[in-house]
């Protein structure tokens, strides 16, 4: 309730938020959230007269966002979806208050990040301002492997509840863990990114990421599961099986690696079964980058709508952003992660609308802390807003990552590149690969395309004129020679998780 303290020139609200939102919740349900929004704006506006002063108690406003009603199933805007609607003004100042709090609980308790700010001279009260975040120093993900396996943990080992990693293949793995907090936030945020799609919790989910030590897999599920949709943890593999229950559990939505659910449809195919014959309607992928051009293969392989979700383990896992109905870039949750852009090369931050690398700080995280992460994606902020009219920030989809670069003979390729080359020349499959190696002391990079049994001809001219068409579509993005080599339909290995496009077979002087 309303205390005032006095009538000075200045007077003080306390406020029973509980209250005030159930009451307002359940008096506007019919009109969706627009009046609870209009609502949480006037009492943000009193914050600013000189007669009261107002405590927002955002995490009781997030506990509360959490929850549907009964009756919400088709509104297009719920509850949940609230904090994505944050007034601008209030987001930067929850999203500082938060990172100067991350910034404490990381210099008191992870030695690396203690000396790193120690050697720049920097103290967490130095962190007055949004600007002041690009004094931090980065975090790289050599800094895992060389504390391996907590020397990140903010947190005693007895308050971790999970821990990840990565596979580890070519040394030590990474390794992250989640409090029991954490474990909260991931599933909200993987909620939200799924209400913001339109799946809702009538829907049957066959999640084909990977289970495990992976994020992937019990990532999405956690945000499936806390949607309150029904969730079949079948995993990657076993294709035949997989098209199998898709068709008799009812299966309205998917989840996995774009590139193992091009394997599906493949599979599917074989087994006379069509996936638009089925009740698939949407589907989630993320994991690996992936371009529109397989986008628009998948659906119209399926018939279903495609969304991208983005994440990675360092920071929480898949749930860092999501695109909304909209598909016009990927949203990232500002409440809980601070994204921005610098210049790969100098470091140095870039203003919305400028490509460069994609560098995040956790926000909420309490286990495992991370500032300034250098994530390798290149992308930029979108400086219009979004039509579905969220005020958290959009960048683009990604495309590419620095260290995915390939340099042949001193330009910069990217799988991606090639990727849209060979679906913008031809309705092709996207099974491909890239071979590079050396002949005669030069370069060579090979792209092996899969075609399919309707393009395979008998007349050697007819293959030789879709050899043609795929080079120059490659040659004409990538600005250099390559050779195009045709392969039978099967022929070319096929991934259950991500996709190995690049084989990397030149001499290392």
């Amino acid at each position: 309730m309303f205390r005032p303290t006095g009538f000075a020139e200045k007077r003080t609200l306390s406020v029973n938020f509980s209250l005030i939102v159930k009451n307002a919740a359940t008096k506007v349900k019919k009109a969706a959230m627009k009046k609870t929004f209009i609502f949480f704006f006037i009492l943000s506006r009193l914050k600013k007269t000189k007669f009261f002063s107002l405590n927002f108690n955002h995490s009781f406003l997030e506990d509360y966002m959490r929850s549907t009603a009964w009756n919400d199933e088709e509104n297009k805007v719920l509850p949940e979806m609230a904090l994505d609607f944050m007034p601008e003004e209030k987001l930067r100042d929850l999203q500082l208050q938060r990172m100067r709090a991350t910034v404490k609980l990381a210099y008191e308790k992870v030695p690396l990040f203690r000396e790193r700010m120690d050697e720049k001279g920097l103290k967490p009260e130095d962190i007055k301002s949004l600007k002041d975040v690009a004094k931090l120093p980065f975090t790289m993900k050599k800094d895992l492997r060389d504390t391996y396996p907590y020397g990140l943990f903010a947190v005693d080992l007895s308050e971790v509840v999970r821990l990840h990693a990565s596979s580890g293949t070519t040394g030590k793995p990474i390794v992250v863990g989640y409090t029991k907090e954490d474990m909260d936030v991931w599933a909200q945020v993987v909620k939200r990114g799924l209400l913001a799609c339109g799946f809702r919790s009538t829907d049957i989910v066959q999640n084909f990421y990977g289970y495990g030590l992976f994020t992937g897999g019990l990532g999405i599920h956690g945000g499936f599961e806390a949607l309150g949709a029904t969730v079949i943890p079948i995993s990657g593999g076993n294709t035949e099986r997989q098209v199998m229950l898709m068709k008799d559990f009812g299966v309205t939505a998917v989840g996995g690696t774009p590139s193992y659910f091009v394997r599906i449809i493949d599979v599917a195919e074989k087994m006379g079964v069509d996936i638009r014959d089925l009740k698939v309607k949407r589907g989630i992928f993320g994991a690996e980058p992936w371009s529109d051009g397989m986008r628009d293969y998948i659906e119209e392989k399926t018939g279903i709508k495609a969304y991208d979700i983005y994440g990675l383990s360092e920071i929480v896992g898949p749930g860092v952003g999501c695109e909304c109905e909209c598909r016009d870039g990927i949203h990232i949750f500002e409440d809980h992660f601070y994204p921005e852009i610098v210049d790969p090369e100098t470091l140095e931050p870039l203003p919305d609308g400028e490509e460069g690398e994609l560098v995040l700080s956790t926000l909420s995280k309490k286990a495992m802390p991370i500032i300034r992460y250098r994530t390798r994606d290149i992308t930029a902020i979108e400086k219009t807003k979004c039509k579905c009219g969220r005020t958290i920030r959009r960048i683009r989809r990604i495309g590419r990552r620095s260290d995915d670069m390939i340099i042949m003979r001193g330009v910069n390729v990217f799988p991606s590149q090639i990727e849209t080359a060979l679906l913008r020349a031809e309705k092709a499959l996207p099974h491909y690969q890239i071979v590079l190696d050396t002949k005669n002391n030069m370069d060579t990079l090979e792209v092996k395309v899969e075609v399919s049994r309707d393009m395979v001809s008998d007349s050697m001219s007819d293959m030789e004129q879709l050899n043609k068409k795929f080079k120059h579509s490659i040659e004409q993005i990538l600005g250099i020679s390559v050779i195009v080599t045709l392969c039978e339909p099967d022929s070319l290995p096929r991934s259950e998780g991500k996709a190995k496009r690049v084989i990397d077979n030149r001499k290392k002087m």
